[in-house]
């Protein structure tokens, strides 16, 4: 067994003057870096009173769900010979929130859309969706369920 370990660094930009005062006296903007990558420009769901230009930590984890799913796929098509030529997801999370403010996710549902090399085995490419999802660490990793919507199509 291997242990990974991931490093982040969250910094709050959104002071404007007087800190947390007050509620809505602050932004929500924050950034959030790792050595040697681009920053993310973040901030909270607009919801919540954050810039609609960022992105938020909900997005971010529909995102990961989203992306740790595609590249398990194509590693495994790449393994069974299956040739992904296009891919895309049109991944959606639900989150309820509660009467007091907290709240949590419910569901997160991929929608992956995958175009398969002319000839390939349609068949194949569907199921290692499945093998795909209980391969994928964040969706082995959270509380609620995450279903997964796959078509796969052959190119012409």
């Amino acid at each position: 067994m291997r242990t990974h370990r991931y490093a982040v660094r969250t910094v709050w930009t959104g002071d404007r003057g007087e800190g947390t005062a007050t509620y809505r006296g602050y932004a929500r903007d924050h950034v959030i870096s790792a050595t040697g990558k681009e920053d993310i420009a973040a901030s909270s769901d607009p919801a919540f009173l954050g810039d609609p230009a960022r992105w938020n930590p909900e997005e971010l984890l529909v995102a990961s769900l989203s992306g740790c799913h595609q590249l398990w796929y194509l590693a495994l098509c790449a393994e069974a010979g299956v040739v992904v030529v296009a891919y895309e997801d049109a991944a959606e999370g639900e989150m309820l929130e509660e009467a007091g403010g907290a709240g949590q996710f419910v569901s997160v549902t991929l929608r992956p859309r995958v175009t398969i090399a002319a000839g390939g085995d349609a068949n194949v490419a569907m199921a290692l969706h499945e093998k795909a999802h209980a391969m994928c660490f964040i969706a082995r990793s959270v509380a609620f369920p995450v279903g997964c919507e796959a078509e796969v199509v052959l190119a012409e």
